[in-house]
């Protein structure tokens, strides 16, 4: 082949070349209608938890499924205070613990209930009421297996998150014990431990993600075409 002869590519590379960039495309594009999926999914669940939230309490049933999370629950019984579990925090108020107390309710069954914040110094000194007590707060999905990148360790009393079965377990809870807490309201204000921390704040990003799928999906799209035109201009010399 001379210097002069045309440099044109093989139908073969243009055939593979074609393949690859449209299923370049057909991914990328199926990723953005994904994230934007997404962004309905967590607008639905924005909308539900801020009706849940505000919305009157109901009983505390004895089981929960994965679409009662965060709806406003009340229940009554007495604690047993000498079964409760501190579980490692981080909030506002620096690190601290989480104070799971099991409430032996009237209805019969066993009910976890995070009443609030205890800093580190004050671990073993907090309120403990005694008598029938009654409770309302949030109901929280059970947190199995532990924090980020630490793991429960149920016989070192080492607890990173709020793991139902595992407290039910280690604590020897009666049976049946409801399979998932509640984030007990805000107390007195000079109470401990310190409740309402709940945190409601849920990232959506998926519109942003959506958008960069999509860009990316252009991207290639307009770099075959710019390919093709370049070669289409290289066969017409």
């Amino acid at each position: 082949m001379t210097a002069d002869a045309p440099r044109h590519r093989s139908a073969g590379f243009l055939i593979g070349f074609t393949i690859a960039a449209a299923l370049a495309v057909a991914g990328l594009v199926s990723l953005g209608v994904w994230q934007l999926n997404r962004l309905t999914w967590k607008r639905d669940l924005i909308a539900k938890v801020e009706s849940r939230v505000h919305a009157a309490p109901i009983a505390a049933p004895s089981a929960a499924g994965p679409n009662d999370a965060y709806r406003r629950v009340t229940a009554s019984g007495h604690f047993l205070h000498d079964r409760a579990t501190l579980v490692q925090a981080s909030t506002v108020r620096g690190a601290g613990y989480w104070v799971l107390t099991p409430l032996a309710t009237d209805r019969g069954f066993t009910l976890l209930v995070n009443r609030g914040f205890v800093p580190p110094e004050r671990r073993t000194r907090y309120t403990q009421p005694t008598g029938r007590i009654r409770i309302t707060g949030l109901m929280r999905l059970t947190e199995p297996g532990g924090g980020f990148l630490r793991s429960n360790d149920p016989v070192a009393n080492r607890w990173y998150s709020r793991d139902v079965t595992a407290i039910a377990a280690a604590r020897r809870l009666r049976a049946p014990v409801a399979n998932y807490f509640i984030d007990a309201e805000r107390g007195p204000p000079d109470a401990l431990p310190v409740g309402g921390f709940t945190v409601l704040r849920f990232p959506n990003s998926h519109l942003s993600y959506a958008l960069t799928w999509f860009a990316l999906a252009a991207l290639v799209a307009g770099g075959y075409m710019f390919v093709m035109r370049h070669e289409w201009k290289e066969r017409r010399r």
